[in-house]
């Protein structure tokens, strides 16, 4: 069965296919650009569960979310509600977001910025240094092992940091292949969009204590965020909770159990 991700990566790897820029003389680029923020060392910094919080306009299985919003506000208010770091939606056809979005929210605060996008090839890559990112997301389940290995390398070499995306044992061994440091597990199910926290917990378990582990998707309150950290999680990455709420520098504050 097809899966949402399917559709996405095939469009992303048509567009890729058409990019014929250099890559030697993007690396270099990449590696000119000023020094990044330190994603995860901020996830490492700070004492008990830390948030990611996301800036998410909307997706494919919701729709619209939040589809105004301003980058640089929110991103402005994550930091007065104490999130560690930032996650930006950059594809804009299914998400509607933009490399503009990530831009603006990365100048209104000093948090470091997760590009959120779909990798699929090594120009990807340096797009996210180019355009400001300090980590780049890369999804197990959307490469092949090679590529995992390739990119990580890669994106290590021009000074990013690397959250590499996870459903289950299997892709763990992927991502360890990669020496992957920064391990994120995604709670929800690419086939039925159904949120499973037993994955979370039963992962959590098996992944490497050097890793910092982060949990994604359908982390809805203060419970599931509680229940995470007592899992094992170091942080969670929070887009729909937050961008829907009234006042999201409080939840914030409230996923991290500090108010």
């Amino acid at each position: 069965m097809a899966t949402y991700l399917d559709r996405i990566l095939a469009r992303h790897r048509e567009v890729a296919a058409l990019d014929t820029r250099p890559l030697d003389e993007l690396v270099g680029l990449a590696q000119a650009m000023p020094p990044t923020r330190g994603f995860t060392a901020a996830l490492r910094r700070g004492e008990g569960l830390q948030v990611i919080s996301e800036i998410k306009r909307r997706s494919p299985s919701k729709g619209d979310l939040n589809p105004d919003l301003d980058p640089a506000a929110w991103a402005a208010g994550y930091e007065r509600g104490g999130a560690a770091c930032l996650s930006v939606l950059t594809d804009e056809e299914f998400f509607g977001g933009s490399v503009a979005d990530l831009q603006a929210a990365r100048g209104a605060c000093s948090l470091p910025v997760l590009r959120k996008d779909f990798t699929v090839s090594p120009h990807d890559v340096c797009d996210a240094r180019l355009m400001g990112a300090d980590c780049v997301l890369l999804i197990a389940a959307a490469l092949s092992t090679d590529e995992l290995v390739s990119f990580h390398g890669l994106a290590t070499m021009i000074g990013l940091d690397v959250l590499v995306e996870i459903h289950d044992e299997r892709e763990l061994e992927a991502a360890l292949a990669a020496d992957a440091s920064l391990i994120g597990v995604n709670q929800r199910d690419l086939v039925t969009f159904q949120v499973d926290h037993e994955r979370a917990v039963r992962m959590a378990s098996v992944i490497p204590d050097h890793a910092v582990k982060v949990a994604e998707s359908g982390v809805r309150g203060a419970d599931d965020a509680a229940a995470l950290h007592a899992a094992g999680y170091h942080a969670v990455l929070v887009g729909e909770t937050l961008v829907t709420s009234d006042d999201p520098a409080a939840t914030i504050g409230l996923l991290r159990g500090v108010r």
